[in-house]
Order: structure tokens, then sequence, then C-alpha cells
């Protein structure tokens, strides 16, 4: 077995050991989610936390780690024989982004079952981590589904498996530690909140910080086992603290004015359920009990805030977590002035805020500044560099609306989503067909209808029925895949006129939403003056592409052909790298093509490459005014696909929604 790195060698990243730590003080806070780029210590760290959690007593021969002090009488492989017990080490069980319902939760043996009438259930890791750590690396990019499972069970303490008639519980209590890459994707709200703790971590920029992460990291590359000893002092001081401050925990007293301190704090925050109030209130007992204190303070409710709020707190969908600082600190210092709470108060020099604001909006300029210079090809679309005089400031983007349906037709088998039909493990039995592999959900009248002619001649007697494994028969299912979404988007100087790229961004930006709750990937490719750029290649964050999208210039010629021929480009990579994901291309434009020679009859060649691939696209019309020359509805025949304008696309103002329910309320 391979040394690990000592968790008290990790250089910095004060936020991240502190939360770790306070969850192996007490597990009930609920786990943590380390947000952070790549490469700053986020696995390290917690497969370091392992080796400092002390060892625990087994019953012998248990698959579930049954506590022999008091074991689950409920167990699978109970009942347990009083009084024998074995010392070992907690485990860190790793979740892999690839693993199945089946592997998570366990499975029973389906085959044995049917043919030798055995009901023989085989535990997942849920059970392997149980009095341990559960580790998912790049939980973003796990399965709803099993992310559901794997929240579920974290919350509960326990497992529950149903398969066809069969039902097994075990416990499973662990550690929940969850690490991703924002740049990768977000975690559903209703998903982040079942996270105890969260903490953002980003590489130091301090240089001699920075050199200190490299010298010891060389160290340890050299030789583990040295460099492991060398921090062996402390790694046991941190050990024995965490034994005190768990022996210490249940003597931790949470006063009334420390819960008032936690109720107000939530309250202004605006945190949604009562989750919040809880988990700050096991994180601020578990701060008093590692600080060596019976009591909760002040300073404990304010870290408490730091670590459970930022992830909780009321956003836009495309807001990043964070919590302002200024905010908390005027909070407690208001409740305490209120109060007369002598309990000592926060810190005045809190920082700046941490985050907890909205999207940055850019600089708008004038509302007359070049309205009139894309009004007509030849009124100003001229061929300016990027950045030059023909440029215009970006706009802000209009209020996003919920969007009409948008689907790729046929059945596909990618990755789980919301958008389109698709052959998947979870969803409506569609059909049966023989397995392929090891049989994972059985079509059970299927295999009745398979061995019922053979029944005579395999000498069938009494009532029962002979079923072999010829017969076993999988169940296919329908639900629903994520698509990829390329959005190409035109920001010439056509689409600048009478402020409609305003709209246009509202449009965009609210089918970014619906990508965001659909499952989708998003891509966006632009195009202006003489050419296009891939201003995002396909993510799963959303979130950068609300980013690039706010900050998008126009100005210029329409170069249709060029971006049509970009974003060909990059489905064509993109169908290298992930075959089963099924794309769908939305062209944003008014249809006008006036960049490059022949421009028209470009644009028309380029559209009918979409349409000889059959490539599900949809063009919105961004066209306006009187007179209307329908150049989008001949691109959308080109392509292939479907033409929509910015009205037909609009379902109902998500403003228009909430003032509904409001009014329903009332």
């Amino acid at each position: 077995m391979s040394t690990p790195y000592p968790f008290t060698a990790v250089v910095g990243q004060d936020d991240l050991r502190l939360a770790l730590l306070l969850n192996a003080v007490s597990p009930a806070v609920g786990g943590v989610l380390v947000r952070g780029e790549k490469g700053t210590a986020k696995s390290t760290a917690v497969r370091a936390l392992a080796t400092l959690l002390p060892e625990i007593g087994v019953v012998p021969g248990c698959r579930f780690s049954c506590d022999p002090i008091a074991p689950d009488p409920t167990c699978p492989d109970a009942p347990h024989e009083p009084g024998v017990a074995m010392s070992r080490p907690a485990r860190m069980v790793e979740l892999p982004v690839g693993a199945s319902e089946d592997r998570l939760v366990g499975a029973l043996d389906i085959e044995r079952a049917l043919a030798e009438g055995v009901k023989a259930f085989e535990p997942g890791l849920l059970a392997a981590a149980h009095r341990g750590i559960l580790y998912v690396d790049e939980v973003n990019l796990l399965h709803d589904h099993l992310v559901d499972l794997l929240l579920d069970a974290a919350a509960m303490g326990a497992s529950y498996i149903e398969r066809e008639g069969v039902s097994v519980r075990h416990a499973a209590r662990f550690l929940l530690v969850g690490t991703m890459n924002p740049e990768e994707g977000e975690l559903r709200p209703q998903l982040l909140d079942r996270f105890g703790l969260t903490v953002e971590v980003a590489a130091s920029r301090e240089p001699d910080q920075r050199v200190e992460v490299v010298r010891r990291r060389l160290a340890y590359d050299d030789d583990p086992a040295a460099f492991a000893a060398s921090w062996g002092d402390e790694e046991t001081a941190v050990r024995q603290r965490i034994v005190a401050a768990r022996t210490l925990l249940p003597r931790v007293r949470l006063g009334d004015s420390a819960l008032r301190q936690i109720a107000t704090v939530c309250s202004a925050f605006e945190v949604d359920g009562m989750r919040a109030d809880i988990v700050m209130a096991r994180t601020a007992t578990a701060l008093a009990a590692w600080a060596g204190r019976t009591d909760v303070l002040a300073e404990d409710v304010r870290q408490a805030a730091l670590l459970a709020l930022p992830h909780r707190r009321r956003r836009n969908p495309f807001d990043a977590p964070g919590l302002d600082e200024d905010k908390l600190d005027q909070t407690l210092e208001e409740f305490s002035d209120s109060s007369g709470d002598d309990d000592p108060g926060p810190d005045g020099d809190g920082g700046g805020p941490g985050g907890g604001g909205g999207r940055p909006e850019p600089d708008e300029g004038p509302a007359g500044d070049g309205a009139d210079a894309g009004a007509r090809p030849e009124e100003g679309e001229g061929e300016p560099a990027p950045g030059g005089a023909g440029e215009q400031s970006p706009v802000r983007a209009a209020e996003p609306f919920r969007t009409k349906a948008l689907s790729v037709p046929g059945i596909g088998e990618g990755a789980a989503g919301r958008r389109s039909r698709a052959r998947t493990e979870h969803g409506r039995t569609t059909g049966a067909r023989r397995p392929q592999g090891a049989l994972t959900k059985l079509h059970l009248a299927a295999t009745v209808q398979a061995a019922a002619p053979h029944q005579r001649a395999r000498g069938r007697s009494g009532r029962g029925l002979v079923v072999r494994r010829d017969d076993l028969r999988q169940a296919t299912r329908e639900g629903r895949e994520g698509n990829l979404v390329l959005f190409v988007v035109d920001a010439s100087g056509s689409m600048a006129a009478r402020q409609r790229m305003s709209a246009v961004k509202g449009a965009v930006l609210s089918l970014l939403l619906d990508a965001y709750q659909r499952r989708d990937k998003v891509g966006l490719v632009t195009f202006r003056g003489s050419a296009a750029d891939v201003a995002l290649p396909p993510t799963s964050s959303v979130d950068a592409a609300a980013a690039r999208l706010e900050s998008l210039p126009t100005g210029g010629r329409t170069p249709l052909a060029a971006g049509l021929l970009k974003a060909h480009d990059v489905l064509r990579v993109e169908r290298l790298r992930d075959p089963a994901r099924r794309a769908l291309v939305v062209v944003v434009t008014d249809g006008r093509a006036t960049g490059g020679p022949e421009p028209v009859a470009l644009a028309s060649r380029a559209a009918r490459l979409f349409a000889a691939e059959g490539i599900a696209s949809v063009v919105v019309d961004c066209e306006s005014g009187p007179v209307r020359l329908g150049l989008a509805g001949q691109l959308a025949d080109e392509l292939g696909g479907t033409a929509v304008t910015l009205d037909e696309l609009r379902a109902d103002s998500i403003a228009g929604l909430v003032k509904d329910v409001q009014r329903r309320a009332a």
C-alpha cells in the first residue's frame, strides 16, 4: 500500500482542512463539498484525512462493519456473536464517476435467485464506507440518480435496497466528501443543500507559498516513507486532538443566545428550509469542541456560517456560491447590540465581500450608440477588427424567460438528462432483450414467455417453472438524455440595430437556463466582422457560457457561412470525444449574410452540410421591424431544421410566473 501524503504537510488551504477536521470530530455535520480549480490539493487532503481517523472496532466477518458494542440488529449478516471484536483502520472508499447503481448500493444475484432460489445480496460501496469516509471525486459529473441515492443514505444513515420483491436494509453512516471543478458544471441547488459544508479552494498567488508546495511535493515523491515519518509528530498531535474533541463534544453547550444568532444569520441570508440552521448548530458545536471549549461563542457561529451558508443562500441560477462577509459581520453586530449579549463578537476586519452578489453588469453604452449603424447591410457594416472603431460596447441581457421545449428527434443513448428521448437504465420499460453481460434489470414477463415453451422438454414437475440462463431477459428502458446544445450567435452590426442585441442575449440566456435544467452540455460560437470564434468549447458549465455571453461585443458584417462552418468543426471534434451525445444546434440570427465573398451562396452551402448529416437545428429569428425579409426561415429550411421567432420562443416570463404564484398564495 502506498504511503499517503501527510495531512499536516498540506500547505495553506486552512478552510479545507478545518472543514474536514470538523466532520472527523462530528460526522453529523453532514460532509464537505470542496469546490476549486484543478491542482489545488483537494484529493490529497481528503485521502490524507483517512490516516488521521482513529481505528474502529468491528464484528469479525461482518461485511457491514457493525460495531461490536452495539451491533445493528437488522444487519443482513446478523445475528452477531456478543463480545467478539477486532480493530481495523477506518476505510476511505472512493466512488468512481462511472459507477452503476448496483455498485453503489449493492446488488441481488438475480440469476441465482431464479435458477437456484437463493436470495443472495452482494454489498456495495455504501456498506464498505460505513463508519469511514466515502469520497466522490468530480461529484458534479456523477449521474443525478446516484447523487440522490448517495445523499439520501448520508442523511438517513442507512441504505435501502429493493430488488424484485427482496428488501435489504443496512446501516450506512459515513463522512461524505465530494470534490468538484466548477468549470465542468455545477451541482443542482437541491443537491448542494444536502452537503453540510462547502469550501472554495484556489492555488496561492504568493510565490513563497508556491515554492513551499513544490518543495514538499518533490520531497514526498523522492521518498514517501521518509517524508511521512518527518511529519509523524504533527500527525500524531492532530490525531490525538480529534479523539479529545470527540470526547468533549457531548458536553458542549449550545445556548439560546447562540441559537438565536444562528437563526438571525440564516434569516438575513434568506436560506431555504431549516437544514442550514441545523448544520450551523452542529458545526458551531464541533468548532467549540475542536477549540477545547464547552461553550459555543459568537466566533464559532461566524465560522460556521462561512462554511455552511455559501452554497445555501438564495441566488440566481448562474451565480457562483459565496457569502458576503461584510453583511455577515453586520448581522452579528446588530444582533449583539439588540440582545446585549456579552459573548465576544466577530473580528471587525472580516475581509471583503465573498462573492455573494449577482453577476457583474457590464457598462452599457449610450442608448443611441450604433443604433443606425447596423440597420441595413449597406449602412455601417464595415470590416472593423475586434476592438476597432466599429465595435460596440457589450449590452446587458434582457430578463430571462421560460422557453418552449426544444429537443433532438429520434432516440439516443447518451448521458442521462432531461431533453431528448433515450435508451437508459432508468425510465419506463419499453421492451426486453437478451442480456449483454451481467443481468441488471429483469423483465419478468419476457423471461417467463421465453421459458414457457420448453417446460415439457425440461421435465417440469409440480407447479414450479424451470428457468435457465438462456431464458433470462433484460428489460429495455426509455428515459431522457442530455444533449450538446451548441449556440451559434450572430454578433454583427445588424444584430445591434434597434437595441436588438439586448433581447437576443436575453433569449440565449433563457436557452442557457433551459440547458442548465435539462442537464445539457453547452458550447458557444459567435460570428461577426470577417470571422467566427469559439467563445466557449463544449462544456458542462453553463455558468461559463452565461459569463461569455454577458461580455459579448457586437459590430461589423455578418459572416454567416464562417459561423456555420466553425460550428460544424466543433461538432465534428465533439463527436470524436463523445459519440453517444447528440447535438442540437441553435442558430441565433436575423438570417443576413454579408461577410466574405459570395456570402449568401457560401452560407447556403454550409447550411446544407448540417442537413446532409441529419444534425438537429433550430433557427431563432431575430429579425424585427415592420418590414421583414424572412431570411432566417430560409436558413432553417436549408439546415433541415425549424425556425422560431423571439416571440414564439417565449413561453411565460419568469417574473410573470413568480407574480402568478404570489397572487395565488395571497
